[in-house]
């Protein structure tokens, strides 16, 4: 993505349609998928088709202003709510998993973000 924002990149079209957003509290999710051609090669077959899968995470303030921007590209992410509870001297972690992303189409590497 930074090659795409600083235009260094020699494909620079790179269509951001979200297939889905979502929200939980302040972190906004969407998700989408591009597939396109190498350039130097189109000869027509399937295996020339890049897909690529994408999830952004935004978070935003209650003025609405953006304050943080997370990006994966080609990850499978689940969003999990994580909260702590106390019992008699003992602290307990508990997660609770509220999403999961669905365009990737291969076996990707995971990762969990906590909220």
């Amino acid at each position: 993505m930074m090659r795409l924002l600083t235009g260094s990149d020699s494909e620079p079209f790179f269509p951001f349609l979200p297939i889905k957003i979502v929200a939980f509290g302040p972190t906004v999710l969407a998700e989408g998928s591009h597939s396109s051609l190498p350039k130097a090669v189109d000869d027509g077959s399937d295996d020339d088709v890049r897909h690529v899968s994408w999830v952004h995470a935004w978070t935003v303030g209650d003025d609405g202003i953006i304050s943080q921007v997370r990006e994966y590209f080609n990850t499978s992410v689940t969003v999990t709510r994580v909260a702590t509870t106390t019992s008699s001297s003992s602290l307990h972690c508990l997660s609770q998993p509220l999403w999961e992303s669905t365009v990737s189409e291969e076996s990707v590497p995971g990762l969990v973000l906590a909220i």
